[in-house]
C-alpha cells in the first residue's frame, strides 16, 4: 500500500514537471520566435490574477464536494446520485465561469470572431448554406468562415442557428446551452462505468466527475456540448451491450453520427465504443442497430448537399494555412499532454497510473466474464487515452487542447475510481481548478 502511494506521488511529480517544462520552454521559445499563438503557453490565456462574483460560490462548492462528496456517492440511491452529480457539476462550472463575470466569462467568449454565434446570420437559408459550406472553408476563399466554423462540420454551427430560431440567440444563451448540456457528460460516463465495470467503481468515480478541473473550460466552450453528445453515444451503447434492448444501440448510433458532424476529431470515439462492445455481454447482436442509427445523420447532411470527406480535406488545408501551419509540432506533441494534466488534474494522473497497473495485472484474464471490474474499467479508460494520443500524434491538435480534448477528458477522470483517500485527492483537484481560474484569464 505504501509503495503504491509512493508510485502515485512519483507519477504526480512527473506530471508537475511536464507542466513546468511546457510553461518554461513555451514562454522562452515564444518570446524568441512568436509562433505558439496562445498567450500563456501551453494554455490559451493571459496571466491575470483576479477574483470575482463566482469566487465565494466556487470555494463553497469545492468545500462541500470534498467534505461530503465521497460519503454521499457511497450512500445515495443511484438515481439520486446522478442528480447530485449533475447539480454539483453544473454549480461548479457556473461558479468558475462567474469568477470572470457574466459578460467577460460567458457572453464575450461565445461571441469572439472565431466562434459560431457570429456566423449564425449567414444561415437564413439553411439548405443553401449547407450546399455552399465547403466553398468558404479555405482561408483565402470568399467570405471564409470563422476559424471554428471552418474547423468543424456544420452540425456545430447549426446548433446555435436553431437556438437562435427559437428565440435563444446570442452569446448568453449559447453559454447556457453549453453548460446545461455539457454538465451531463459526467453522467454518461457514470452510466457507462456502472454498466461495464460495476456500480461500486462508478460510485467511487462520481465525486471526481462532479468536481473536475475541466470545468474551468466547460463553461465557455461548445466542446463541452460535443463532449456530452459523444459521451451519451457511448453510454447508450454500454446499456445495449449489457442486456438492455438492442434498440438502445440505434440511439447510440444516432448520437455517434451527430458527434461526427459536430467535430471531425471525435470520430476517434469509435475507439471507446469498440472497447464497450468488447466488454459487453451482448456484443455482435447490437451492431446492425448501431450501424443503422449511425447512418441517419450522415444521410441527412449528404442529402442536404454537404460532403463530409471533401470538407475534412479542405479543413486540413485551412489548418495549415493558419496558426496550425506555424505552431511547431516538436513542442505541442508533448506540451498538449501538459495541457491535459491541467484539464484532468493530478488525481487523474495518479488514477491513470493505477489503471495501467490494473490492466497489466489482469493481462486479459477475467475481462470478458466480468470477474475483474478494475480491469474492465482500465480497458475503458485506456481506450480514451489511446484516442487522445492518436489525436495528439496526428498534428491536428497543436494547442487549444484544453478545449478540444474536453470530450476525452471526461473518460480519463473515471480512473480516479482507483484512488484511496478520495477526499485528499478531491482537494487537490479543486485547488488546481481554483488556481488556474483565478491566476489566468483563460481563452475559453
Amino acid at each position: 500500500m505504501i509503495r503504491s502511494r509512493y508510485r502515485d506521488l512519483a507519477a504526480v511529480l512527473v506530471a508537475v514537471l511536464l507542466v513546468v517544462a511546457a510553461v518554461v520552454v513555451g514562454r522562452g521559445f515564444d518570446d524568441y520566435d512568436h509562433v505558439l499563438f496562445v498567450g500563456w503557453p501551453p494554455l490559451v490565456g493571459e496571466w491575470d490574477p483576479h477574483v470575482g462574483w463566482g469566487t465565494p460560490a466556487a470555494v463553497a462548492v469545492a468545500a462541500a464536494a470534498v467534505t461530503w462528496g465521497p460519503r454521499l456517492a457511497a450512500r445515495l440511491p443511484w438515481r439520486a446520485l446522478l442528480g447530485a452529480v449533475y447539480g454539483s457539476a453544473t454549480a461548479w462550472i457556473w461558479s468558475l465561469a462567474m469568477i470572470d463575470g457574466w459578460q467577460r466569462g460567458v457572453v464575450a467568449r461565445m461571441t469572439t470572431r472565431f466562434e459560431y454565434v457570429p456566423a449564425v446570420g449567414r444561415f437564413h437559408d439553411i439548405p443553401a448554406a449547407l450546399r455552399d459550406y465547403t466553398h468558404h472553408i479555405l482561408l483565402h476563399s470568399p467570405d471564409n468562415w470563422p476559424a471554428h466554423v471552418a474547423g468543424h462540420p456544420p452540425g456545430a454551427v447549426l446548433t446555435f442557428v436553431l437556438l437562435d430560431r427559437i428565440g435563444l440567440g446570442g452569446g448568453g444563451w449559447a453559454g447556457v446551452w453549453c453548460i446545461t448540456v455539457g454538465a451531463t457528460a459526467g453522467l454518461a460516463v457514470l452510466v457507462t462505468v456502472r454498466a461495464v465495470a460495476g456500480e461500486a467503481l462508478a460510485r467511487r468515480a462520481a465525486p471526481f466527475l462532479a468536481l473536475a478541473p475541466a470545468a474551468v473550460w466547460m463553461g465557455t466552450a461548445p466542446d463541452a456540448y460535443f463532449a456530452a453528445v459523444a459521451a451519451w453515444s457511448v453510454a447508450l451503447l454500454a446499456l445495449a451491450v449489457t442486456g438492455r434492448p438492442a434498440v438502445w444501440a440505434a440511439g447510440s448510433g444516432l448520437l455517434f453520427g451527430l458527434t461526427c458532424y459536430l467535430s471531425y476529431g471525435l470520430t476517434l470515439f469509435a475507439l471507446i465504443g469498440a472497447a464497450v462492445v468488447l466488454l459487453g455481454r451482448g456484443r455482435l447482436r447490437v451492431l446492425p442497430w448501431l450501424v443503422a442509427g449511425a447512418a441517419v445523420v450522415p444521410a441527412l447532411f449528404t442529402l442536404a448537399g454537404f460532403d463530409w470527406w471533401e470538407a475534412y480535406h479542405l479543413l486540413v488545408r485551412r489548418y495549415y494555412q493558419g496558426a496550425g501551419g506555424v505552431r511547431p509540432y516538436w513542442y505541442w506533441v508533448w506540451a498538449n499532454l501538459a495541457c491535459t494534466v491541467l484539464l484532468i488534474g493530478l488525481a487523474t494522473v495518479a488514477g491513470l497510473r493505477r489503471a495501467g497497473g490494473a490492466l497489466l495485472g489482469t493481462r486479459g484474464r477475467g475481462l470478458l466474464d466480468g470477474s475483474s471490474s478494475g480491469g474492465r474499467l482500465a480497458v475503458l479508460v485506456g481506450a480514451a487515452a489511446l484516442a487522445l494520443l492518436a489525436a495528439d500524434l496526428s498534428g491536428m491538435s497543436k494547442a487549444e487542447t484544453e478545449r478540444i480534448w474536453l470530450p476525452f477528458a471526461q473518460w480519463l477522470l473515471a480512473a480516479c475510481a482507483f484512488l484511496p483517500r478520495p477526499r485528499a485527492w478531491l482537494a487537490v483537484q479543486a485547488v488546481l481548478a481554483l488556481l488556474v481560474n483565478h491566476l489566468l484569464l483563460t481563452g475559453w
